[in-house]
């Protein structure tokens, strides 16, 4: 029989994981994902694969987020050489993504280096390294949405729009178990229906097995235009205070979400701050990718930057400034009020934001908006949970910046639209829940039993099941 085995992202949010064998022999990892957040989290990244690297034919990826794809270069220095399927724009995300991860991979092992040698303790080798991702990427196989491809022997795999970020996709994959096919459905992240540019998730019909991802498992989003309007309030509150707005965003897909809302209201006369900063090389190199994929937009969306001639999202803010050099960051630290910055990491692990919290947390007149998901254990959850004070660049500095959280932004689906878009399968297929934190999953499995009256799984780590 053919077999699925629950590798990551369960009962947890990041390291998404799969490993599907067919019983002709066939082995397709899907997902070959990064674990982030609590330092034992990453830690687990350094632990040998839980497969031979060599055996697989196939990789599978949903979409370019790191949480999903941020493993593949240390896969490949384990030996993998076969192919990696994704959507075309997830392929060219990728590039961008992985790369700039190995940088920091490197950087980050030179630097701590650095600091066990003068403890008399021996260096650290990175988890993996530029070229080690440069490997990945001539391994990559891109696939149009919608079309059906053989990945390896009995194995077919279509991918269809999952509305997350650009290129993000619903995984449907038949398996061949003798005279039957099996079919696994995986969601991928699924995006939220109120998200700018993105286009709704496809519904499917048809299933056998369905795994459902689960961050926003426990609660719908605020209403898109309520969410708007609260950070318009605070965009003017800050003004009015006379401090900068610190904005942390991931460098694909809330950043450009950022900019098109910005920019609405900048034409609505709602935007009173002078200059917005978008201070993440990654995020301007995403920008262009995003701006040569607008055929994948909404079409609402896609008619409003046509009616600006908006040909690079840039253009559709036009007191939006790339700071995509070291010293053009710096310079930013110089400005006391009416700047809005946007910088990465979306999580505050690391990145320029860091630089920005050092010159702004601590002061009473700057705001500090928080637009998406903080994972357990990263430095942005501990804000929003209140610390008082927090360790950056190893310093303790106090949090005196008025903070934020704006749940309308995410680009996950919430719990209604998860019931929603689960609810078109027919015959009920085995269902299980991944990619969310166990009380997330709890009560995302109450409401598909209250509403549904549909039994969920929760698998446990390492788990394996019939398909």
């Amino acid at each position: 029989m053919a077999l699925l085995s629950f590798l990551g992202a369960i009962q947890q949010v990041t390291g998404s994981c799969y490993l599907i064998e067919s019983r002709d022999g066939a082995r397709v990892l899907l997902e070959c994902g990064l674990r982030q957040g609590r330092r034992e989290e990453e830690g687990g990244n350094r632990a040998p694969f839980p497969f031979d690297p060599l055996s697989l034919d196939a990789v599978v990826i949903s979409h370019a987020h790191l949480d999903h794809t941020g493993l593949l270069p240390k896969l490949s220095a384990a030996g993998y050489r076969g192919p990696i399927f994704a959507t075309e724009a997830t392929c060219e995300l990728m590039e961008l993504m992985l790369l700039d991860a190995a940088h920091i991979q490197e950087h980050d092992a030179e630097w701590e280096s650095k600091w066990r040698a003068r403890l008399g303790k021996p260096p650290i080798s990175p988890l993996y390294t530029i070229r080690d991702a440069e490997q990945v990427l001539r391994q990559r196989r891109p696939l149009a949405y919608g079309a059906a491809h053989e990945v390896a022997k009995g194995v077919q795999v279509t991918f269809h729009e999952a509305g997350h970020i650009l290129g993000s996709a619903i995984v449907e994959m038949v398996v061949q178990d003798h005279h039957l096919n099996r079919r696994l459905v995986f969601s991928g992240d699924l995006g939220n229906t109120c998200s700018p540019l993105m286009r709704d998730p496809t519904t499917l019909g048809r299933a056998d097995l369905v795994l459902l991802e689960s961050t926003y498992g426990d609660r719908d989003h605020r209403c898109n235009s309520d969410t708007l309007d609260e950070l318009a309030a605070i965009l003017q509150q800050a003004h009015r205070d006379g401090g900068n707005v610190l904005i942390p965003s991931f460098a694909v897909g809330r950043t450009q979400d950022l900019i098109y809302y910005l920019g609405r209201f900048y034409q609505e006369g709602r935007l009173p701050q002078q200059a917005v900063f978008l201070d993440s090389p990654m995020a301007i190199r995403a920008n262009a990718i995003y701006s040569r994929y607008q055929d994948q937009f909404d079409p609402a969306d896609r008619a409003a930057l046509k009616s600006k001639s908006s040909k690079r999202i840039e253009d559709w803010l036009p007191i939006l400034r790339c700071t995509p050099q070291p010293e053009d960051s710096m310079a930013i630290n110089r400005i006391r009020s009416g700047a809005i910055i946007i910088a990465g990491s979306g999580m505050c692990t690391g990145g320029r934001i860091v630089h920005h919290f050092k010159h702004n947390l601590w002061r009473s007149e700057c705001h500090l908006v928080f637009p998406g998901f903080q994972a357990k254990g990263t430095l942005g959850r501990a804000i929003v949970d209140g610390a008082s004070t927090v360790k950056v660049l190893h310093q303790r500095l106090a949090v005196k910046a008025k903070v934020h959280t704006l749940g309308g932004f995410s680009a996950h689906a919430g719990q209604s639209q998860l019931l929603d878009w689960v609810s078109h399968f027919d015959h009920r297929p085995e269902l299980y829940l991944v990619h969310g934190e166990l009380e997330k999953m709890q009560a995302l499995q109450q409401a598909l039993r209250d509403k549904l009256n549909w039994i969920a799984s929760i698998p446990e780590p390492g788990e394996q099941i019939a398909i």
